[in-house]
């Protein structure tokens, strides 16, 4: 893995002449409001101090060669051949494919990529590259996007050539994420505001089961079937019920009878999430970080329960999390079946506590995990001009 900006400059000063502008691109964590940014919810994201640097230029030709560093892997393409490949490639050519659908043209660019994002662990890694990229060419060619915009192209290059159906949430978070603070997100209107989240005596430790069951792409989109489904039955009742912001969860279970029953836990998770964002952000005004965290314990339970996303890997460390009277709260965050878990607790101790999780986790599954302490930081941005000519 290429882990630092100056290994992407050194990958990029080897394979091309021209001097990269460098951008970083973070990685997100969730706080609260998971799974409910495609069901007119509200989301509490926020960018974190880990993602990827992008080392850029523009080639002055119609040949697009990218290289993704940690993987050691090349795409090769031209500005008038873009059309589907696999894996990571196709978050980068979806990004051209979005930007040409929009009449935008683009010219030939090299391209380096990398960082300390691990793919899979629900931090987002896709939509790093996806609005780091949109960002970068926004900039190289003077397109002229504001952020909102590529929020929005960033999704739809998802969507279109990586097939996942994902909210906006992601790309938002990259692309707005403020020093020491959260981004409450309305996912319907894209209206949004920052909540002060500046720990002083506790941390956030995200912990990577290290495991990424197949099926969560495909159970992510069934998801939103379910839950379509459930919003038609209930909007057929009632009026009112057109959008998920408008049903409480004492009128999903008012009207269970006429719900299949996976169709009512699904529709009771998000109601209840819903909830449980708004109370989450006058906790966090209110600096009450010990009732905050308990919101996290029973959004877990939601996601696990109702929902059924998570997974006995996840579940274990969530478990083991709650042994330790200083982790406050702890929940799956990310699509689910694997990925990460987030934990809040007490500064003092953290770091033992970690590794004791982790130690626990690794003698029950025989899987390696790994714990990261971080903080929510700036979005996507273009570093100083001259760091790469320093390197050169």
């Amino acid at each position: 893995m290429a882990n630092s900006l100056n290994q992407i400059i050194e990958i990029f000063k080897q394979n091309y002449t021209e001097t990269p502008a460098i951008f970083f691109s973070p990685g997100r964590l969730n706080l609260i409001g998971e799974h409910i940014d495609y069901n007119d919810g509200f989301v509490l994201p926020a960018a974190i101090n880990r993602g990827i640097w992008i080392a850029i230029q523009k080639n002055n030709t119609d040949v697009i060669h990218c290289i993704a560093a940690d993987v050691q892997e090349k795409l090769l393409a031209t500005t008038h051949t873009i059309q589907k490949q696999n894996g990571w490639r196709n978050y980068i050519l979806g990004v051209l494919h979005v930007l040409q659908q929009d009449k935008k043209t683009i010219g030939g660019f090299h391209c380096v990529f990398g960082g300390n994002l691990p793919q899979g662990a629900g931090l987002s890694s896709s939509a790093a590259i996806e609005a780091g990229l949109l960002f970068a060419l926004n900039k190289l060619f003077q397109l002229g996007y504001n952020p909102i915009q590529l929020a929005l192209f960033a999704q739809l290059a998802e969507h279109s050539y990586a097939g996942v159906e994902c909210g906006i949430m992601d790309m938002f978070a990259n692309l707005f994420g403020k020093n020491a603070n959260a981004i409450l997100l309305d996912c319907v209107t894209l209206e949004y505001k920052w909540v002060p989240f500046a720990l002083k005596d506790h941390v956030v430790v995200l912990i990577n089961s290290n495991v990424h069951h197949s099926l969560a792409s495909g159970e992510y989109n069934k998801r939103r079937a379910e839950c379509n489904e459930g919003l038609s039955i209930l909007s057929a009742l009632n009026k009112e019920y057109y959008s998920f912001r408008n049903i409480l969860p004492e009128e999903v279970k008012a009207n269970q009878s006429v719900l299949p029953d996976t169709i009512f836990k699904r529709c009771l998770y998000v109601t209840e999430e819903i909830q449980r964002v708004q109370k989450a952000v006058q906790l966090l005004k209110q600096n009450n970080i010990e009732a905050f965290g308990e919101l996290l314990y029973q959004t877990h339970e939601g996601l696990s329960k109702l929902y059924a996303v998570s997974c006995p890997e996840i579940d274990f460390i969530v478990n083991e999390a709650r042994k330790y009277p200083k982790v406050i709260g702890a929940r799956l965050m990310g699509g689910g079946f694997g990925g990460t878990v987030l934990c809040i607790m007490q500064k003092k101790g953290s770091g033992i506590i970690a590794e004791d999780i982790l130690a626990g986790y690794q003698q029950q599954f025989n899987i390696v995990a790994e714990a990261y302490f971080v903080q929510a930081v700036r979005g996507t941005h273009q570093l100083l001009t001259d760091i790469a000519e320093q390197l050169y």
